[in-house]
C-alpha cells in the first residue's frame, strides 16, 4: 500500500493538524499513520491549550511506524518545541522524501512553536526537505526578509532554497488582491499558480495543501506535479469548505460533508 506519515499536532476541532491530514490522506487514496507532538484545545475561532507531548514519546512514535511500515512520504507540522524538532531529525529515517509545512503561529494568533525551535528547524529539517510550505509571515521567518508582494515571495523562496530544501511552496494567501498567488521555487526556476480567493476565512488550508503535496509525493509525482494536484485539491477543499456557528469555515478534503436539515 502506499503510506504517508503525519508528525503534527493535534486539533480537537478537527479542522487542521492530524485530523485534517488523516482526511487528506484518505481522500488521496493514501493510508495515513502518524506521530503526535502536541495536543491543543482548540475550535476555529482560538486555541484555548497546548500540551506538548515529551521529545522520547514523538521519536517512539517515529521509531514504531518506520520500523513495521514502508513509508512513502511523510510530513511535519505542528512542532511545538525545540527538543521535539531535534527528536524528529533524529529519528526521520534518512533520505526520507518529506514535506515540511513550517508551523508557527495559528490563525488565531496562538504561537505553535517556540522562538527558540526556529533555528534548529532551519538547521536540522529544511535542509532534508523536498518541499518545505511556508506561508507569507513563516517565509519572512525563514528568509529573514518582508514580503509584501508576489515578487518578493520568489526571492523569499529563493533565500529558504538556499538552506538546502529541494523546493520551496510560498503560499501567497495572506497578500491582497483579487486572486490568491501560489508560487514553487527550485533549482530549476519558479511556477506561479493561481486561484480563486474566497470571501472567508478557512480553518486547516494550510495543513490540507501540505498533507496533499506529501501523499502526491507518496504516490511517485515529481515536485511539479504535485504541486499543480495539490493546488488543485486545496482550492476545491476550501470551495466546498463547511460552514461553522462561527465566522470561520473548515476546510474539507473529502468533499463530502453531511449538511443539517
Amino acid at each position: 500500500m502506499i503510506a504517508a506519515c503525519s508528525v503534527a499536532g493535534s486539533d480537537s476541532g478537527g479542522g487542521a493538524g492530524i485530523q485534517a491530514d488523516l482526511k487528506t490522506f484518505t481522500a488521496l487514496g493514501v493510508f495515513g499513520l502518524t506521530a503526535i507532538t502536541a495536543v491543543t484545545a482548540q475550535n476555529t475561532r482560538e486555541v484555548r491549550g497546548t500540551w506538548m507531548l515529551p521529545p522520547e514519546a514523538v521519536r517512539a512514535q517515529i521509531e514504531a511506524v518506520a520500523d513495521d511500515f514502508f513509508i512513502d512520504a511523510w510530513k511535519t507540522g505542528m512542532l511545538a518545541s525545540a527538543p521535539n524538532v531535534r527528536a524528529v531529525a533524529e529519528a526521520l529515517p534518512e533520505g526520507a522524501v518529506l514535506v515540511i509545512d513550517p508551523v508557527m503561529v495559528s490563525t488565531s494568533g496562538h504561537r505553535l512553536l517556540a522562538e527558540d525551535a526556529v533555528l534548529d528547524l532551519m538547521e536540522l529539517l529544511v535542509p532534508r526537505a523536498s518541499i518545505v510550505t511556508p506561508n507569507i509571515p513563516e517565509a519572512e521567518v525563514l528568509s529573514g526578509m518582508r514580503v509584501a508582494a508576489v515578487e518578493d515571495m520568489a526571492e523569499a523562496g529563493r533565500r529558504i532554497l538556499d538552506l538546502g530544501a529541494r523546493a520551496v511552496v510560498v503560499k501567497g494567501g495572506h497578500l491582497s488582491g483579487g486572486a490568491a498567488v501560489d508560487l514553487l521555487v527550485d533549482r530549476g526556476g519558479e511556477i506561479r499558480l493561481s486561484g480563486e480567493r474566497y470571501p472567508y476565512s478557512v480553518h486547516g488550508s494550510g495543513c490540507c495543501f501540505s498533507a496533499a503535496l506529501t501523499a502526491c509525493l507518496a504516490r511517485g509525482m515529481p515536485a511539479r506535479r504535485a504541486f499543480a494536484a495539490a493546488r488543485e485539491f486545496i482550492d476545491t477543499a476550501i470551495r466546498e469548505a463547511a460552514g461553522g456557528p462561527g465566522p470561520v469555515r473548515i476546510v474539507n478534503p473529502g468533499g463530502t460533508i453531511l449538511r443539517r436539515r
